[in-house]
């Protein structure tokens, strides 16, 4: 099996950059398509037995979804880029059948999870997501938790982006969820799909690392990672994700796993689990945040 999958490796037709049914990523739950539109153009596609995030990368769009229950419409504004700013979002439930379209055209992430439960189609503003600083000094990362565990409910699907400025690590310190253990760790299956901040034309570009943590596939990758690319992660430790010096990155981590409580418990790489207790006596990265959420409109 390969895990990395440099960009187009993962493609299918014009219009889906990304295409990784749980089926082709070869386990059982977590899926991610990246649409691209071009402008006027729509996409439809039917959720079958999962949950999906519609979250735009770049540009905006109107998610229309109907179901038994009936149909919904949201106007998602979405943004720029991944690096100008929060995006809103829509969920669409299992059992429905949805059509994106475009305007002015872009990117757009669906993000999705084999789930049991139908929930109820739903808008999320940009608002009310909540913009996280996790780490500190050249660890020091942004985490916009649109989809997390806690923050919007979902049946099995949890989703987040990650903002790393150029020469720092995230996902750091290495960490696993490939095992249950109750309050502990939890099983998730993992994809990271990456962007990158050029530089006077020139591409960003990243490296990823994940290593065996004795569970599952033995998983092993040392990649060289650039806009469009994807990771697998099926078990083992995670980490360090690392932007080169003078490109930031980003990354859309889409999870879910067959435990029956919805949850992100990690279990830290033991011989670096001490760099955590350093974070209290060093400043966050002044240049972050890069961004933060809208102000709610009252």
């Amino acid at each position: 099996m390969t895990y990395h999958l440099p960009a187009g490796q993962a493609a299918s037709g014009e219009r889906l950059a990304v295409d990784l049914t749980p089926e082709r990523a070869g386990w059982d739950h977590a899926g991610l398509r990246v649409l691209h539109l071009p402008p006027g153009g729509a996409h439809t596609f039917d959720s079958g037995g999962s949950e999906w995030i519609v979250l735009p990368l770049s540009g905006g769009c109107t998610v229309a979804t109907a179901d038994d229950f009936g149909q919904q419409t949201f106007e998602l504004t979405g943004r720029t880029d991944v690096f100008s700013g929060v995006s809103d979002f829509a969920y669409v439930p299992r059992d429905a059948r949805t059509t994106v379209t475009s305007t002015g055209g872009g990117r757009f992430a669906l993000t999705g999870a084999r789930c049991t439960r139908r929930l109820p189609a739903r808008y999320g503003p940009a608002s009310s997501v909540p913009v996280e600083l996790r780490g500190t000094g050249n660890c020091s990362r942004q985490v916009n938790n649109f989809g997390a565990a806690g923050v919007f409910e979902c049946d099995r699907l949890i989703a987040v982006e990650v903002l790393t400025p150029g020469g720092n690590w995230s996902s750091f310190p290495p960490h696993k969820h490939d095992e249950h253990r109750p309050g502990e760790e939890s099983v998730l299956e993992e994809i990271y799909y990456f962007e990158f901040a050029g530089h006077d034309g020139t591409p960003g570009l990243g490296y990823q690392r994940v290593s065996p943590s004795g569970r599952g596939r033995g998983t092993d990758v040392l990649a060289e990672v650039r806009d469009g690319d994807v990771v697998l992660i099926p078990d083992g430790w995670h980490g360090p994700s690392m932007a080169v010096p003078g490109h930031d990155m980003y990354y859309l981590n889409v999870m879910a796993g067959p435990d029956a409580e919805r949850a992100w418990l990690i279990c830290d790489h033991p011989d670096h689990a001490w760099i955590r207790d350093t974070w209290p006596d060093r400043p966050v990265d002044p240049r972050l945040p890069l961004y933060t959420a809208p102000e709610r409109s009252a």
